[in-house]
């Protein structure tokens, strides 16, 4: 049986919790939502959408929406060596971080190529990573290939003892404000500390895992349902997964299996604020580090507008010739956006292409950082 550890205390907690006792709280939180309008999907733990798509993605850019992400992986690592082994197996500076802080950082295999991006919450006595959706249990079994009898390292999973919701739109602040938590709306992004909302610990971090203001909050499994209802109370508007979906597209965040794969590296992710050039040796540093000094990015992630839905895979097309491929793409209430890889040497923002017969323009992303090539 699989030894589960408390969210807000460090050590093994004595009895582990049994799955019953789980699925029991994820219940209570799915039997709240599904009164606010849920409607949930057999592959997926968390609502698909509350039937108010319009309105809750409106909410989120001019005024405030909350989301559930509890289906986002969460591994917690400690013990002594927890922030050189972080430095040592992915592409941010670890080591330097204190207690409160942390950092969007990429795992990456030995040939430079992306795993996933998290995001790092460094504690007194752990680190909190926050991965995308099915990649807590792969990159547990990733870390611990490279956990060696002297490291003094331990990883836990807790995705399924905890929740996740993000607040985000611009009104995040005054939200947290009204639950008392005015002192966080100025904190550095990425920055955390444990508050009490509605009765419970909750860990509220500055970030909504976008270009968009926001927060994500992370609490024990039994806390979802007050948490949520103190949310909703405020005046946060429900968003389901497709509308998280929408937002994450038309902003550019990528993720495994679509933008995240064996075929692009980091650095063609745009993913450059997730990597640092000046720290030491990490597992596919060399190969970064040659694609950086010797600017060898030969293809980037882009925004393409679109008139109507395209199919990921289909090529992108310049005069007759593929540049590209699409990697997602949602509707939109002006057409679709989507996200795809053009060769560097095509060209790239303002760049006319042909996708599936229709007409697109390339477009940049919020959420994209592209070191040397900004311009």
């Amino acid at each position: 049986m699989a030894v589960r550890q408390n969210p807000f205390c460090n050590g093994i907690v004595g009895t582990a919790i049994s799955e019953e006792v789980v699925m029991t709280m994820g219940n209570a939180l799915q039997d709240l939502q599904t009164n606010q309008g849920a409607v949930f999907a057999e592959e997926l733990s968390v609502p698909v959408t509350f039937g108010n798509d319009a309105a809750a993605l409106a909410a989120a850019q001019s005024g405030v929406a909350v989301c559930d992400r509890s289906h986002w992986g969460r591994i917690r690592v400690s013990d002594s060596d927890r922030l050189r082994f972080l430095h040592n197996q992915t592409t941010n500076q670890m080591q330097q971080l204190q207690p409160g802080q942390g950092c969007d950082t990429v795992f990456v295999t030995s040939t430079g190529r992306t795993i996933d991006l998290v995001t790092a919450y460094v504690d007194a006595d752990s680190v909190l990573l926050l991965t995308s959706p099915g990649q807590a249990e792969p990159l547990m079994q990733w870390m611990d290939r490279y956990i060696f009898f002297a490291d003094k390292v331990k990883l836990t999973d807790e995705t399924a003892t905890t929740v996740a919701f993000t607040i985000i739109g611009p009104d995040s602040p005054a939200l947290l404000a009204q639950l008392g938590l005015s002192e966080l709306a100025t904190a550095p992004d990425h920055s955390h500390q444990v508050a009490t909302i509605a009765g419970v610990e909750v860990q509220v971090a500055n970030g909504s895992g976008l270009a968009l203001p926001g927060f994500t909050l992370i609490a024990a499994a039994d806390a979802g349902g007050p948490l949520w209802s103190a949310l909703t109370d405020a005046g946060a508007v429900p968003l389901g997964d497709r509308g998280w979906q929408t937002l994450r597209v038309e902003q550019g965040r990528p993720l495994p299996g679509t933008e995240l794969t064996d075929d692009y590296n980091p650095l063609e992710a745009a993913l450059w604020q997730a990597i640092s050039f000046d720290k030491g040796c990490y597992i596919g540093q060399e190969t970064i580090a040659r694609l950086q000094t010797y600017q060898g990015v030969k293809q980037q992630l882009w925004g393409l507008q679109l008139a109507a839905p395209v199919a990921p895979d289909t090529p992108i097309m310049v005069e007759g010739n593929k540049v590209g491929v699409v990697t997602s793409c949602v509707p939109t209430a002006e057409g679709a956006i989507a996200l795809g890889y053009i060769r560097t040497k095509a060209g790239g923002l303002g760049l006319s292409v042909t996708v599936d017969n229709q007409s697109a323009t390339v477009v940049d992303l919020p959420f994209a950082s592209r070191g040397y090539l900004a311009t």
